[in-house]
């Protein structure tokens, strides 16, 4: 539903059907693999996923695939590149079948009528401010010296945003190795070591910090 998503929650359904229309909203079903942007692509649209995951990505200099986000219903991906009416060397894929809500920035940028159309603009602009506070947390996983360090920081972010030591990060391992640009068998190997210390307890993709990890974190 659209109104998980923080540019919709709280509208009336009279207000959401009036913001659908102001983002000329266009409804699209894609399945697993589905490359919704490649690397030379522009983006004319941002999207709203409303069922399925989505892996924002890019390629270093060397050639490795890295994953810039991956994106669960309610989320959002490309309103930056949209509304700036820029292109990025980046690619968008499917993870699984999904639905997604594509929406146009044109009303955005031309005058604002009514009440609704000007709160529209003012939580785009908090969108776009609170995906710059993301990125500055992902340079600062990025910017650690050692997996372990990536991990420490990655998992304080996680349980942060969870309100709890126990979180699921949104990735499997070679998501998460992408995610932190390493070596998946060096990161596997990290985390056992981690879980054999007394540090973490994990099952897949849902984790559990102990005191000790998150008083060193």
């Amino acid at each position: 539903m659209p109104a998980r998503c923080s540019l919709f929650a709280g509208l009336s359904p009279q207000q959401l059907q009036e913001a659908l229309r102001f983002f000329a909203a266009q409804e699209r079903e894609y399945p697993r693999g589905a490359m919704l942007k490649g690397a030379d692509d522009p983006l004319t649209a941002f999207g709203l996923v409303l069922s399925g995951h989505i892996a924002v990505s890019m390629q270093d200099i060397d050639g490795r695939q890295m994953l810039l986000a991956h994106v669960s219903p309610g989320q959002t991906f490309g309103e930056a590149l949209c509304y700036l009416r820029e292109d990025a060397p980046i690619g968008i894929t499917v993870l699984d079948d999904a639905r997604v809500l594509w929406l146009r920035c044109e009303g955005l940028r031309g005058e604002l009528n009514t009440p609704l159309q000007r709160e529209l603009q003012a939580r785009f602009t908090a969108m776009l401010a609170r995906r710059t506070l993301r990125m500055n947390d992902r340079i600062q996983i990025l910017s650690r010296a050692s997996i372990r360090e990536k991990l420490n920081a990655l998992f304080t972010e996680c349980a942060r945003d969870a309100g709890s030591a126990a979180f699921t990060v949104p990735f499997d391992r070679a998501g998460m190795a992408a995610y932190l640009a390493v070596d998946r068998s060096a990161l596997s190997r990290e985390l056992s070591k981690m879980r054999r210390e007394g540090l973490i307890d994990f099952r897949k993709n849902r984790f559990m910090l102990h005191l000790q990890h998150t008083n060193e974190a």
